[in-house]
């Protein structure tokens, strides 16, 4: 490639031709937008922008032109007195330099962009899945929470608005904890499907605020049948097999910022109207000393940002195209994300280079791609890392410094220091908490069998009709957790059924309880305090208890503690068992894992609680008997089998209800609060299930030592298969919101005990695992739907019709 990208050709004509997609819309959205091709399972086409400076390299005074018309819009939108209170919130890694530059066009409010780079130290307060990613995504790092605590309009920031999901998961998130009553939604181009146009009218008036939509230009992309097809077949033929990287010959030299002290680097933890002062006031002295470094002979500069740091280079580049007399500059940015690359002027992506991620990011090394550079003409490229990305990858023989220099004569360097807050003064401790409920006075269990940090609130009417429940959570005036479903009385041929099946799958559960428990003791601690989530953790906790002293002779601490999602695990407890235990030995259990919301909530509420509270050592690796899911490394089994304890709720759990965190109940020194059904004596059967799985400990003792040993050295790195079928379920029958999915045996069981179902899925030929939830179907005339290749034994979907009711992984309503 030795001309521009473009040619005078669209470049999406490539792609329109080969596929028959049709890009419609206003007049000018051709300028803005070409097409590439990826290797992805849903979505063949990628559109590329020509304005967003990531991977077509443009004009910096075009690029940050855009974001700015953009901020001057909304400001005008607002008015003066509502843009002063805004806060622009912008989408890494694509959207981070457009939102800052939708900041700047705004001119009043502070910015934060969402990051994947976790910061030791620095406290996350919020994190949300993008759709169709496996884990949590994007992370929120504001150096001062309050950041996002305020009321004032919420304007987020995305390169496209397309199905709305990423957004509507966002606000969803923050509205939850900080209610506002108006958010601004800011894209490049709104590309929504006629499907997807009122999912924002309708989610606004669900959670009663008002959402703007503002956006440069709007189309739709109109695919033909077969088109996924086609363009797998496409990247299949044209992508070439990666071959020995080109020798460097350009000259690499590193040039000096003397970036001012203290000023962050961008909005990764907040960039305040006074930041934004102080990079105004050093930009020209910035440039200058690129120009000073740059060939006096260099008429074709590029400046190449890099991921998420965007803003930074942008600027740079900005005020070095302001210098007189200056050489041609153009802005583009690294990316992790895979294009296939066609040397045709009517595609988007004319060349890629190919070089390892150079900042140890936390999903582990892989690939990163810089694309358009080579071929560009370019007689210098100007590349702009953070400190935390200057290591030896970047400087490797196929690092991204020789790639550039295989396709420029010359490689300037420079680094902007990388913006770390000043970790949080640690608050006073509270007052001192009492000692754990036990036995019998508060649950069955005996007092040695485990101990509760919880709150006695058995006087306290709490209980409400799951309509009932439903309806108030669809107010937004109540949280899944301050209130309780009535408790579920089974039935005699249901109490007949859990017995069956308690008989037919107890020497299992011993395997599996063995298997898990011996895993902890040899990886974890030789020993361990068991802290098991109440209520579905507990049995599974005592199990391994029994297991530890059964096999080993140890006598181990076992607390149940709770966790709520949306508002994350008890602190009060985890200071409790700081005081008393070493965190390091503490270990969190839970009887199974479904799409791994648990998992991340706990995952997100330690890293807060060690940034707020100083206390470190608590491992948020969840165990569990059964991860179906495969969301964690610590487990007895991945299989998806009935789990008995799955089957009731209080009557196999010690008599104890699912947690409360209810304002007025639960103080700021308090444990979250729980209830002892001691009416349900006669139905109870918690230690009965204890005692039937322990009993057949002796005759799995060899089964669990060449099972745990085996487990030793596999590979149980977690995939998240269960998140992805999710997604796949979601899609298949028009839901469109994995929330309302819930996979796997135990989730299924709650949602016909707990929600308003749907419909179960049934794996084909599933057997007597399911024969429970085939009762609890027909009692309550849901059908049940066998589906072939199933990842699952079953899954329960949530009946939309009560989509505002049903509770998602924010704990709150969840809307289609």
């Amino acid at each position: 490639m030795n001309k521009a990208v473009n040619d005078g050709v669209w470049s999406g004509s490539w792609v329109a031709e080969r596929l028959g997609v049709e890009l419609v819309g206003d007049d000018g959205l051709r300028a803005l937008l070409g097409m590439a091709l990826r290797r992805n399972p849903k979505r063949a086409h990628l559109l590329v922008s020509h304005v967003l400076g990531k991977h077509v390299p443009q004009s910096p005074s075009v690029v940050y032109g855009h974001g700015f018309a953009l901020g001057r819009r909304v400001r005008e939108l607002l008015g003066e007195k509502e843009a002063a209170r805004a806060l622009v919130l912008g989408y890494a890694e694509t959207a981070t330099g457009l939102g800052h530059s939708v900041a700047d066009g705004l001119g009043l409010a502070p910015y934060l962009h969402s990051t994947r780079r976790p910061v030791a130290g620095v406290a996350r307060a919020g994190g949300f899945e993008e759709a169709h990613s496996h884990a949590t995504s994007h992370l929120l790092l504001p150096e001062d929470p309050a950041l996002l605590a305020q009321d004032g309009p919420l304007v987020l920031v995305d390169d496209e608005f397309s199905t709305g999901n990423t957004v509507l998961n966002t606000i969803s998130d923050l509205h939850e904890r900080h209610p506002r009553e108006r958010y601004v939604v800011v894209a490049l181009v709104d590309m929504r499907s006629a499907r997807d146009a009122g999912r924002l009218e309708r989610f606004a008036r669900e959670i009663g605020a008002r959402v703007d939509l503002v956006a440069t230009a709007s189309g739709t992309v109109r695919l033909p049948e077969g088109v996924l097809e086609k363009g797998q077949e496409l990247v299949a033929r044209y992508e070439s097999p990666a071959g020995t990287a080109p020798k460097a010959a350009g000259r690499i030299a590193r040039v000096g910022l003397d970036w001012p002290h203290g000023l962050p680097d961008g909005g990764r933890h907040g960039f305040t109207p006074a930041h934004r002062a102080r990079l105004e006031d050093a930009l020209p002295a910035l440039a200058a000393r690129l120009a000073e470094a740059l060939p006096a002979d260099a008429r074709r500069v590029l400046v190449l940002g890099f991921e998420e740091l965007m803003y930074a280079p942008l600027r740079l580049a900005h005020a070095l195209e302001q210098l007189a007399p200056a050489p041609r500059i153009r802005f583009s940015t690294t990316t992790r994300s895979p294009v296939l690359a066609v040397d045709d002027p009517g595609y988007a992506i004319r060349s890629r280079l190919v070089f390892p991620a150079h900042d140890d990011p936390a999903d582990g090394p892989g690939e990163r791609y810089a694309y358009n550079v080579a071929g560009g003409g370019f007689d210098a490229v100007v590349a702009v890392v953070d400190s935390a990305a200057d290591t030896p990858a970047l400087h490797a023989p196929d690092g991204l410094l020789a790639q550039l220099a295989a396709h420029t004569p010359h490689v300037l360097l420079a680094v902007v220091p990388s913006y770390v807050p000043e970790p949080a003064q640690v608050p006073e401790r509270p007052p001192m908490l009492p000692e754990p409920l036990r036995g019998p006075a508060f649950s069955s269990y005996p007092p040695d069998e485990v101990g509760w940090l919880l709150q006695d609130l058995s006087d306290v009417t709490l209980e409400a009709p799951t309509e009932e429940r439903e309806e108030a959570i669809q107010s937004g005036g109540a949280h899944y957790a301050e209130s309780l479903p009535v408790e579920y009385q089974p039935s005699e041929q249901y109490q007949e059924l859990f017995r069956t099946a308690l008989d037919a799958s107890a020497a299992r559960l011993a395997l599996a309880a063995g298997v898990v428990t011996e895993t902890v003791i040899a990886e974890r601690s030789p020993r361990p305090v068991l802290v098991s989530l109440a209520r579905a953790g507990t049995p599974v906790g005592a199990l391994m208890r029994r297991w530890a002293r059964f096999r080993h002779g140890l006598d181990l601490p076992h607390y149940a503690v709770s966790i709520v999602r949306g508002r994350g695990i008890d602190t009060n407890a985890l200071r409790w068992l700081a005081d008393r235990h070493d965190p390091r030995d503490v270990v969190f259990v839970d009887g199974w894992t479904g799409k791994g919301a648990i998992t991340r909530e706990l995952a997100d509420a330690i890293a807060l609680f060690e940034a707020t509270d100083g206390i470190t050592g608590f491992d948020p690796e969840i165990a569990v008997l059964a991860d179906p899911g495969s969301c964690v490394r610590t487990y007895g089994t991945r299989e998806d089998f009935l789990i008995p304890s799955a089957c009731l709720n209080s009557t196999v759990s010690g008599l104890v209800s699912r947690t409360v965190l209810r304002a007025d109940l639960v103080g700021p020194h308090d444990f979250h609060g729980a209830k002892f059904y001691r009416e349900l004596a006669g139905a109870d059967v918690s230690v009965a299930f204890l005692d039937a799985v322990s009993d057949r400990f002796p005759e799995v003792a060899d089964s669990v030592a060449t099972a745990a040993k085996e487990l030793a050295c596999a590979d149980r790195t977690p995939t998240w298969e269960g998140w992805k079928a999710v997604e796949r379920i979601s899609e298949e029958y028009g839901i469109h919101d994995v929330n309302l999915v819930k996979p796997g045996v135990g989730e299924t069981t709650r949602v016909l005990l707990r929600r308003v179902p749907w419909k179960i899925l049934a794996r084909a030929g599933a057997g007597a695992d399911l024969d429970h939830v085939r009762l609890l179907a027909a009692q309550r005339g849901v059908p049940v739907e066998e589906v072939a290749e199933l990842p699952y034994t079953c899954v329960g979907l949530i009946h939309p019709q009560y989509t505002r009711g049903a509770t998602g992984a924010d704990g709150r309503a969840v809307a289609l």
